[in-house]
């Protein structure tokens, strides 16, 4: 992972009007902030296109960035932001649109890693958004608490009690899934 020294480094130049620090910035940051829409999303035409609004609003607003303060926790509520605004404008436009029933006489053939990626999917759309949030921020992007919590704001506490009970359900889903021996290590 990119030390958030060098990355305050980059967006300071960028803010400056570095087109290279810009280019490294978009280059190392993209493919955690796509892996960030994904999994909130689980569709790949979603996270692109989140993917491009997030940089298109940091271009807007890198004013913004206070210099010598942590980079990810304010990328990633710029990133949260443009997921709500999306989520929001998706929600108006589907209480508009009529839905057209689902073609089900072409059923889709899965391997073993496909329908078990399929239901990691599943268990983690079976969180609710917040704790799919926090669970994208720690665990796959690998934010601390603090970062989290700023980038969401909201308290270290509240992070911590959605992770919990993120957690809690994971194990729950798992468990029912047949593998319930993934209690033990970490699981608090």
């Amino acid at each position: 992972m990119d030390s958030d020294i060098e990355l305050q480094s980059l967006m300071a130049r960028y803010q400056q009007g570095d087109c290279d620090a810009a280019a490294a910035l978009v280059n190392r940051l993209s493919p955690q902030l796509h892996r960030f829409f994904l999994i909130q999303f689980v569709s790949r035409r979603h996270a692109d296109d989140l993917l491009q609004e997030t940089w298109l609003r940091i271009h807007e607003v890198r004013h913004t960035y206070l210099p010598g303060r942590p980079l990810l926790p304010w990328l990633y509520a710029i990133a949260r932001n443009v997921r709500v605004d999306h989520y929001r404008k998706a929600h108006r436009a589907a209480g508009r649109e009529e839905q057209l029933e689902e073609n089900r006489e072409f059923p889709a053939a899965a391997t073993d890693h496909a329908a078990a990626t399929a239901d990691l999917e599943a268990l983690l759309a079976g969180l609710p958004e917040s704790q799919r949030e926090v669970i994208a921020m720690l665990k796959v992007n690998g934010m601390s608490l603090e970062e989290v919590a700023h980038a969401t704001s909201s308290t270290v506490g509240s992070v911590k009690q959605k992770a919990h009970r993120a957690y809690d359900r994971l194990r729950k889903g798992l468990a029912a899934m047949g593998l319930s021996n993934v209690r033990g290590r970490g699981a608090s």
